[in-house]
């Protein structure tokens, strides 16, 4: 049994493999890229909300991030390809193969590394609404 939430995290991977300019999607992860690993992409859950829909029903809001992973002289100009290219992944299907009720971008984060000014860390946020039964969080 899989929850909804990680059925959407596993097909969000498989929609943005084809991402243009990278080679990799990672899911959460833990160890530091190497400089020869960027540009990387990189999807992560940062919260998952919920609120009674009705008697037998919960609506989710679950907050992702898809971090593209630059370096270079000019780290956001290398960034802007890949999450032009990811985004328009994603929206090709705002229900993410029905398993949710839309998918909207929030907001995207410049974040640079201060000890290697070459890197870049560009937080993608998007909110995505989905629905499961009270007593089942596999299914809608």
């Amino acid at each position: 049994m899989t929850s909804r939430r990680e059925q959407i995290l596993s097909h969000i991977a498989t929609t943005l493999a084809p991402t243009a300019g990278i080679t990799t999607v990672y899911r959460s992860r833990a160890e530091a890229f190497s400089r020869d690993e960027a540009p990387a992409l990189v999807i992560e859950p940062i919260a998952d909300r919920c609120q009674p829909y009705s008697t037998c029903k919960l609506d989710w809001t679950l907050d992702l991030a898809v971090v593209v992973h630059t370096r270079g002289p000019i780290p956001e100009q290398l960034a802007d390809p890949i999450i032009v290219s990811a985004h328009a992944l994603l929206m090709a299907d705002r229900t993410l193969n029905n398993l949710a009720i839309d998918i909207v971008p929030t907001g995207t984060d410049f974040q640079r590394d201060k000890a290697d000014l070459l890197s870049l860390w560009q937080v993608n946020t998007y909110a995505i609404r989905y629905r499961t039964l009270g007593s089942d969080l596999e299914n809608g």
